[in-house]
């Protein structure tokens, strides 16, 4: 783990070294703080709680069930049903969250990317990656 990490901090001072020997800029964003401010995570995070909510529902309902029942054959074909209810809307929850989080990441990258080419920077690094130097453009990248 250290060996990495300390070739990663060697590759990326070697990089910058370069960047500035030949007259290359560089940016640094604070993704964290983008992603943060973003009013599309926002509103992924608000629906995404809801959906938990209704997947808390859905125990509650069983444990409902399944505590007034008395036949032990019953109980083993509620806690199955309510099981595979449960874990294919988790799953497809998961997904759906997964896939509009990687749009939204996207969207980032590309913002940033335009944002580089239109500035004419050669090189953007997150800001927790980079020790020291560049120009921080985090607040100049819109996010829709």
């Amino acid at each position: 783990m250290k060996k990495s990490c300390f070739i990663l901090i060697l590759g990326l001072f070697l990089s910058i070294n370069y960047a500035h020997a030949e007259g290359g800029t560089i940016a640094v964003v604070d993704l964290q703080k983008i992603v943060s401010n973003s009013a599309q995570v926002k509103q992924l995070k608000q629906e995404h709680a809801k959906k938990m909510d209704e997947l808390n529902k859905i125990i509650v309902n069983a444990r409902g069930e399944i505590s007034n029942e008395t036949d032990s054959a019953k109980i083993l074909q509620l806690e199955e049903k309510y099981t595979k209810e449960f874990n294919t809307k988790k799953s497809a929850l998961e997904k759906d969250y997964n896939a509009r989080l990687n749009a939204i990441e996207k969207s980032i990258k590309d913002e940033i990317a335009k944002k580089a080419q239109a500035d004419k920077y050669d090189y953007v690094f997150a800001k927790s990656v980079l020790l020291y130097g560049g120009k921080d453009i985090t607040n100049e990248i819109k996010i829709k």
